[in-house]
């Protein structure tokens, strides 16, 4: 019999876990919200805003829970998710999976040694307007430019850019094409902070498929583009107001298609549905693992190869 009435946990109720707690309230299958924050403050805010339970520590949160959500900083992922399969307690966790390599590398042995589930929070992978554009892409691309634009904010400077926003459309390229890359050209550069800070990198794959790929933190505006070149089609996929237009070719005519957005759903909403039906029904979940783990990946070639130019110029 599937499990119905779920224990979650929440680890990390700051910016992010607050959202998480209060999407959770909205189904029906959650019958606890267990929360664990290195902040008391942060915990009683929970309790008062949605009724969530906090607990005394790790332990007691991951003891307590059916389920558990890591939404807490970065470096702080692995011991978490760690704990966590340990205890054989189905887990998701925030992109990106850790802040370091290897340590992406034990979790994915440990996930498959326990055969804990273990959910990458990719959410892009459900947005809207990437879920309506994916619907019409029915051959490999050739080419994808993506540009993802965020205005300074200190929250999420644990890591650099290339794991803190490009991570995102790196997922997307890789879901699409669906190949490593062979080659990889990137440059950037510190601005704001002690990490890479704006970045750009040309990806080549196997196939024959590029993609050139932009993020920086310290724009003076927002901007999340992901833009999709195949055989056929040209579809604009604008992530941040959640628009797709498509250029195609129609009996040797080339015609504009605004393919339509379903502005109701919720990426993070339909995120977690995604988690909680994997728990509940035994399914696999939408974003393994293994995928938040090839996406570190080739983060970490990037980040190696802008380093490696780094040291060229400054000497």
């Amino acid at each position: 019999m599937p499990l119905k009435d779920l224990r979650v946990g929440v680890v990390g109720v700051g910016y992010l876990g607050s959202i998480h707690v209060s999407k959770l309230k909205n189904f029906q299958e959650v019958k606890e919200i267990i929360v664990w924050d290195i902040n008391p403050e942060r915990m009683e805010e929970a309790r008062e805003k949605y009724g969530a339970i906090p607990a005394s520590s790790l332990d007691e949160v991951v003891e307590k829970s059916d389920a558990v959500i890591c939404a807490s900083p970065t470096t702080t992922h692995y011991e978490v998710v760690k704990f966590c399969i340990e205890r054989e307690k189905p887990v998701f966790v925030e992109k990106p999976l850790t802040d370091d390599i290897k340590k992406a590398e034990e979790i994915v042995r440990m996930s498959k040694e326990k055969g804990v589930k273990v959910q990458v929070g990719h959410i892009e992978r459900f947005n809207p307007a990437f879920l309506s554009a994916k619907s019409l892409i029915s051959e490999k691309p050739y080419f994808i430019e993506s540009v993802r634009m965020s205005m300074y904010n200190p929250r999420g400077t644990d890591v650099d850019v290339i794991l803190d926003l490009m991570i995102h459309d790196i997922d997307l390229t890789l879901n699409l094409i669906k190949e490593m890359p062979e080659n990889i050209s990137a440059i950037g550069v510190p601005v704001l902070t002690d990490e890479i800070d704006i970045a750009n990198v040309r990806l080549e794959f196997p196939s024959g498929a590029l993609a050139n790929l932009t993020a920086s933190r310290i724009s003076l505006e927002k901007m999340r583009k992901f833009r999709v070149f195949t055989k056929e089609n040209y579809l604009s996929i604008d992530l941040l107001h959640r628009k797709v237009e498509m250029v195609k070719r129609v009996d040797g005519e080339i015609l504009p298609y605004f393919p339509p957005v379903d502005g109701s759903l919720d990426a993070l909403s339909l995120e977690i549905r995604s988690f909680l039906d994997a728990v509940i029904y035994d399914k696999p979940v939408e974003v393994p693992v293994e995928e938040g783990y090839r996406n570190m990946l080739v983060a970490n070639m990037i980040r190696k190869g802008i380093e490696e130019r780094l040291k060229r110029i400054l000497g």
